[in-house]
């Protein structure tokens, strides 16, 4: 968590090595991620971002992204986990073999959102990353996204960059960022257990009426 610009998705970029890193290591299971094959590497990472990319094409072809060899089972069960069953057979005329459009435009954010995650469920990835995966969804949407990634996140290491606070209360880690630094890291309530901590602060402006700009 962090202001905005703190760095946070430059961060967690470098796990997938959107870029790779100048000093240091960074190690996976005691393994240098620089000595791994690339491809190799993201077919161990799911990402369900901010802004879900989705391809002109049918919702049912989107959820095999995940995975090009799913069969129609596998994918319907992936939607169920997701919260995207129900929506996709219910609102959309022709169910799972529904045109979206490019980038998903015949969807709604909540949609698109629960449709990335059903993405993510199919590639049952060992490391998950989670991207402001809620922060522009309306309250409804959100509570049904935010129910779907906490069965995403069940059994495997998760990496999130929160927008509202809420989203990390229950983190087992929690790294504070700004200006590129890591300022503060513990757990929820050890870092409000800091009366002038940064966290603090952020948790006080979100949740007392005031303005938080992550």
């Amino acid at each position: 968590v962090g202001p905005s610009g703190a760095g946070k998705s430059t961060l967690v970029n470098l796990i997938p090595r959107f870029y790779d890193v100048v000093n240091g290591r960074i190690c996976i299971d005691g393994q240098d991620i620089q000595g791994v094959e690339l491809k190799s590497l993201r077919d161990q990472i799911g990402i369900v971002p901010q802004e879900t990319i989705l391809f002109s094409d049918t919702v049912e072809a989107n959820i095999r992204y995940g995975k090009l060899d799913a069969t129609t089972a596998e994918i319907e069960a992936a939607a169920r986990a997701a919260n995207a069953h129900d929506f996709i057979l219910r609102d959309l005329s022709d169910g799972y073999q529904t045109l979206v459009g490019e980038r998903g435009v015949k969807l709604s954010g909540g949609q698109r959102q629960r449709v990335a995650i059903a993405r993510a469920i199919l590639k049952d990835p060992r490391i998950l990353i989670l991207d402001e995966a809620t922060s522009s969804l309306d309250s409804e949407s959100e509570a049904l996204v935010q129910e779907a990634l906490q069965r995403l996140m069940n059994g495997r290491t998760s990496f999130v960059i929160a927008h509202r606070l809420s989203t990390v209360v229950n983190a087992d880690w929690v790294l504070v960022l700004d200006q590129g630094r890591v300022v503060e890291q513990g757990t929820h309530a050890t870092l409000l257990a800091n009366p002038d901590g940064l966290y603090t602060r952020l948790h006080q402006m979100q949740f007392q009426g005031g303005t938080a700009v992550f």
